[in-house]
């Protein structure tokens, strides 16, 4: 009998691949949508573990508080607004309606109300493209436009700490703390450099899986590894005109 392959482990849901969400500051998202306009102070700038953006800690007018993903130019005590009359300034959260085109916006919603789902990692934004009837066209950071409800609100300004997937990580204990506070797997080990007790693609003198690596969605856990219910694998084929 081998040992368990690293699916089955983790399909166990034991405490090595948990990630570690007590360590967490506070659940980051926009205050409550409501009819009236609100002022806010920031109060704190704030660090959480397995999180590349720092977090701006913000008091408001009507007494509650929150954290958000703070963009790029927000500084400590800055006073920000929600609202339909806010101005498009740094900070500020308005309706996808109210952004005039061409403006960077971040931390979107993709319902309105639920505290803001899109383009919240480092450096990333979305661009205000055009009003139109169907709704606001929004360009994600992967590219793709969209439509979304006018009444989603969104922060102007791109998120901080853009440059962070640049810096190298230099130590590989930098590299393992980050995976664990991420509840990930590091490093990663590909099957067919196991021995065939460890891994289905295990074994064989030139390092080759010896069998299909694609596997259907109803695999029972010992075999579901590789390219789970892959439509193709390797290079897409060229169309032929005609």
């Amino acid at each position: 009998m081998g040992k368990q392959i690293r699916v089955q482990r983790r399909g166990r849901g034991g405490s090595v691949f948990i990630s570690r969400s007590f360590r967490r500051i506070a659940p980051v998202r926009f205050p409550m949508a409501s009819s009236e306009a609100m002022k806010g102070v920031v109060k704190e700038f704030l660090h959480e573990r397995g999180r590349g953006t720092p977090l701006a800690f913000v008091e408001y007018s009507n007494g509650t508080a929150s954290c958000i993903s703070a963009p790029e130019g927000l500084f400590l005590n800055q006073g920000i607004s929600i609202g339909s009359d806010a101005r498009p300034d740094i900070g500020n959260i308005l309706p996808l309606g109210k952004v005039p085109e061409g403006t960077y916006v971040s931390s979107v919603e993709l319902r309105p109300g639920d505290g803001g789902r899109l383009a919240r990692a480092s450096g990333t934004y979305c661009l205000i493209v055009s009003h139109t009837p169907q709704g606001t066209e929004i360009q994600l950071p992967s590219g793709k436009s969209v439509y979304m409800n006018d009444k989603c609100r969104a922060m102007i300004g791109v998120v901080a700490a853009a440059g962070r997937t640049e810096r190298p990580f230099l130590k590989a204990g930098t590299v393992k703390k980050l995976m664990r506070s991420r509840g990930r797997v590091w490093p990663m080990t590909s099957g067919q450099k196991m021995i065939a007790a460890s891994h289905p693609h295990g074994g064989g003198r030139h390092k080759h899986s010896g069998k299909p690596t694609t596997v259907s969605r109803n695999t029972p856990p010992g075999r579901k590894v590789g390219m789970i219910a892959a439509r193709q694998t390797g290079r897409a084929k060229r169309a032929i005109r005609t």
